[in-house]
């Protein structure tokens, strides 16, 4: 399936636009490759890096969606690594 297609439907991005534009950016790692097309295939057990306005979120594809669902259909698709990774802002000492 498509990277752009697989963002929006397991409601990582708002809409395919969004997600379309998202991997444009090039900032997207799959299988730690950088990804600067949105007709990127990502199947079951490919690992995403997604870089996000919080932070960076490292997610397992565990099975393709057939659709945009509801929330929980969605998160079903997929597993989170390791807890998102805050942006750090430095502090004064």
């Amino acid at each position: 399936m498509r990277i752009d297609k697989l963002l929006w439907f397991l409601r990582l991005a708002a809409t395919r636009s969004h997600a379309h534009d998202w991997a444009l950016e090039g900032h997207i790692r799959l299988n730690g490759r950088r990804i600067e097309r949105p007709s990127a295939t990502v199947r079951p057990g490919d690992v995403l890096v997604l870089p996000t306005l919080r932070g960076v979120r490292v997610i397992e594809v565990v099975a393709i969606p057939t659709r945009r669902g509801p929330a929980p259909e969605a998160q079903a698709c997929y597993r989170q690594i390791e807890p998102a990774i805050a942006a750090s802002v430095p502090t004064d000492a």
